[in-house]
């Protein structure tokens, strides 16, 4: 069901039939530098921006979920900066296409802009839209946004996409410098329609206040990013993702704002285009490992061992302390995704699958390629993975990457103490289990 559609000025446009276009807000949840945005109001036609809460998402999160916060609080401060312009954003609660049906029956909307979204879930939604407003002889104009390049823009000699990080990433800084791929977009405002719409509380929408926040990016130590990224404790992280996710910066400001020299941090956003390209053109990795060598692995899923993972008590403290990071922040820190992962896999032999799963409820930034990139990277069955013989010992990483348990203590409050568990299985006899599960199974 449509909501707040009926506002006296809305009703005005609807009534008189002015000619609209309208920007539609997704993930991309800024006024600068937003390439539809900009091309909406490039034109001569008034321009009304909406955002839709997307029931068939948010009816699956739970009434505190973080991430929902964090997009109302951020569109809040849109609606803030519009009106400013004597403009707002239309907020709408309810399933898209419902919610599009009821805009063309009301409105003389003359174009439909927004930006591209790679996801399935979203494809799928902007194709169905696009051919309804389509029988209408409305165009839905689609714009590369949230990327440097997209899907086809990298690809090998032979068309074919890469599957191997380091040469896309190769290709990638080439064409980066022979295209001078940044353009920054200022969209001039005075093209928005005027009014004030009625407001959609965070209640409303059937959410409350979470005790998790997302915290503001910081570019200022990216001097060193490359030397301390691997310490936990120290942090040294930008918090860039979540904003990145949802769109709160484009990446086109965060790389021209950085210098050229911070080659690590770079790749670092060369990785999460690497794994869009790879979900586009492999969309089956959402369900199903990428080589299908490994279908035959024998997971374990012990339910009570993973419940144990889940709440940081497996008596491996770098595990645990991750866990506990994630369940209070909605953050873990890069290297200890790596080890809790890993662990999953190959010390109690759990489906990466439901370690992805359990990740996609709790991380902030929490997006679907590079989730499902990392677990299959961490699992030893994706595309560009370390391989399955490659076993992480979480406690000589605890002694590489915090020797004096900074990071551990910080997390784990009873470490110390007779209160700490034992750990749930030994290293080396996970190790020996792994290795033989994982050749039975590629033998299978």
């Amino acid at each position: 069901m449509v909501t707040n559609i009926s506002n006296e000025h809305i009703s005005v446009l609807s009534k008189d039939q002015t000619p609209i276009s309208i920007f539609w807000f997704r993930r991309d949840l800024r006024i600068e530098d937003n390439t539809a945005l900009a091309e909406a109001l490039g034109k001569d036609i008034p321009v009304l921006p909406i955002f839709i809460y997307d029931r068939l998402i948010l009816n699956e999160l739970p009434e505190d979920d973080a991430r929902v916060n964090f997009i109302y609080q951020t569109i809040f401060k849109i609606k803030e900066t519009l009106k400013n312009h004597g403009s707002d954003i239309l907020c709408l609660d309810g399933e898209p296409i419902t919610i599009w049906k009821d805009m063309i029956s009301q409105f003389n909307i003359v174009a439909v802009y927004a930006n591209r979204d790679y996801e399935p879930y979203a494809m799928d939604r902007d194709k169905e839209i696009s051919e309804m407003l389509a029988k209408k002889d409305i165009p839905f104009c689609s714009y590369k946004d949230q990327v440097i390049f997209e899907e086809n823009e990298i690809v090998k000699g032979d068309e074919e996409p890469y599957t191997v990080f380091t040469p896309y990433k190769n290709k990638w800084l080439a064409k980066f410098e022979e295209k001078n791929a940044i353009s920054l977009r200022i969209p001039k405002l005075d093209n928005l329609i005027k009014g004030e719409y009625p407001h959609l509380t965070l209640e409303k929408i059937g959410f409350k206040k979470s005790d998790i926040e997302v915290l503001d990016f910081d570019l200022t130590q990216l001097h060193l990013y490359e030397d301390q990224r691997d310490f936990p404790y120290e942090d040294i992280t930008s918090h860039l993702s979540p904003h990145l996710r949802f769109g709160t910066i484009s990446v086109r400001q965060v790389i021209s704002s950085i210098d050229k020299k911070y080659a690590v941090f770079l790749s670092e956003l060369i990785w999460r285009e690497f794994f869009m390209q790879i979900l586009f053109h492999f969309p089956h990795v959402v369900t199903q490992n990428f080589k299908s060598k490994y279908d035959g692995i024998q997971w374990r899923n012990n339910k009570e061992e993973f419940k144990l993972w889940c709440e940081g008590r497996t008596g491996y403290p770098m595990v645990d302390a991750g866990m506990r990071q994630l369940n209070e922040t909605g953050f873990m820190h890069n290297r200890v995704r790596m080890i809790t992962a890993g662990f999953l896999c190959k010390h109690l032999l759990i489906d990466w699958r439901w370690g992805e799963g359990y990740f996609a409820k709790k991380l902030l930034d929490y997006e679907l390629s590079s989730n499902n990139g990392n677990w299959q990277w961490a699992a030893g069955t994706g595309c560009d993975a370390a391989p399955y013989f490659r076993i992480f010992n979480p406690q000589s990483q605890q002694k590489k990457f915090d020797k004096d348990y900074k990071y551990v203590r910080k997390w784990i409050p009873e470490f110390d103490s007779f209160e700490y568990p034992d750990p749930i299985v030994e290293h080396k006899f996970a190790r020996e289990r792994a290795l033989k599960a994982y050749k039975i199974g590629i033998d299978s």
